[in-house]
C-alpha cells in the first residue's frame, strides 16, 4: 500500500494506491474519485449497536465503505468534509480515541468501537461519543485547520479545549472538566475542557468550527 497527502494543510486530499487484496475502510461520503480496479463494500463496522449509537449521539452515518484493490489494483482518493490537514497515526497493538468528525479512514487489523465521553460532552457542545480504534495498522484523521501533536511524558498533565482535541492515545488518562473557577467557566469563553495525563499523545487542531459559525452569524440577515 502506498499513500500520499496532497494540498496540505488547507485543502488536504488523501490518495491511496491499493495492490490486489489490499483494503482500507473510510468514512461514508469521503470518496472523491477512484481509478483502476477498486471494489467497494458498504457495511457497519464495530457492530450494529455501536453504529446506531454513533448515528444517534454523534450525528454521523453508521455505515462505512471498504475499498479493496482488485486483481490489477487501483487508487482511491479521499477528502474530509471540512478544510484542513490530514494526519496519519500508526498503531502497533495500541488504542486511540478519535473525535467522530475527525475520522477519515483506516487500514490493517483494527477493531472499531465507540468511546463514551459522558454527558458532559453535551454540556461542552461536543460529541458524546468518540471512535475507539484498537489493533495494528494505521488511521487517517482530519482536522479543521492544521494538526499539531502534544507529547506527554508519564505523569505530565495538560488542559486542552474540548473542540481542539482530534485524537488521544489510549494510554492517556483523560476526562472532561471546567476551565478555571466558575467566573472563568461561565464568562471566559472556554467552558468545559479536556484534562489529560500522560504518557501518550494528543492530536489537536488549530481551528474549531463553532467559533467560525458564530462569527458568520454576525453577518447573516436577521429574520
Amino acid at each position: 500500500m502506498k499513500w500520499k497527502i496532497e494540498f496540505s494543510p488547507s485543502y488536504s486530499l488523501l490518495k491511496v494506491k491499493l495492490a490486489s487484496g489490499e483494503k482500507i475502510v473510510a468514512e461514508s461520503g469521503a470518496m472523491v474519485a477512484s481509478k483502476g480496479d477498486i471494489k467497494v463494500k458498504t457495511g457497519i463496522y464495530g457492530g450494529i449497536v455501536s453504529g446506531i449509537l454513533r448515528k444517534m449521539l454523534g450525528g454521523e452515518s453508521f455505515f462505512m465503505n471498504e475499498y479493496t484493490g482488485g486483481l490489477k489494483g487501483g487508487e482511491i482518493w479521499l477528502a474530509p468534509s471540512l478544510p484542513g490537514d490530514i494526519a496519519y497515526i500508526e498503531l502497533k497493538n495500541a488504542e486511540i480515541h478519535v473525535q467522530d468528525m475527525a475520522y477519515l479512514a483506516h487500514h490493517g487489523d483494527i477493531d472499531i468501537d465507540i468511546k463514551f465521553r459522558g454527558f458532559k460532552g453535551l454540556l461542552a457542545e461536543g460529541e458524546i461519543v468518540w471512535l475507539k480504534l484498537k489493533g495494528t495498522g494505521g488511521v487517517w484523521v482530519s482536522a479543521y485547520g492544521g494538526v499539531d501533536v502534544i507529547k506527554l511524558e508519564p505523569g505530565e498533565e495538560v488542559t486542552v479545549d474540548n473542540f481542539h482535541a482530534v485524537a488521544i492515545d489510549g494510554s492517556v488518562k483523560w476526562n472532561i472538566g471546567k476551565f478555571g473557577g466558575w467566573k472563568t467557566f461561565l464568562f471566559g469563553g472556554e467552558g468545559l475542557v479536556i484534562k489529560a495525563k500522560g504518557p501518550g499523545r494528543i492530536f489537536v487542531q488549530t481551528r474549531v468550527l463553532p467559533q467560525f459559525v458564530r462569527a458568520l452569524t454576525k453577518f447573516l440577515p436577521k429574520k
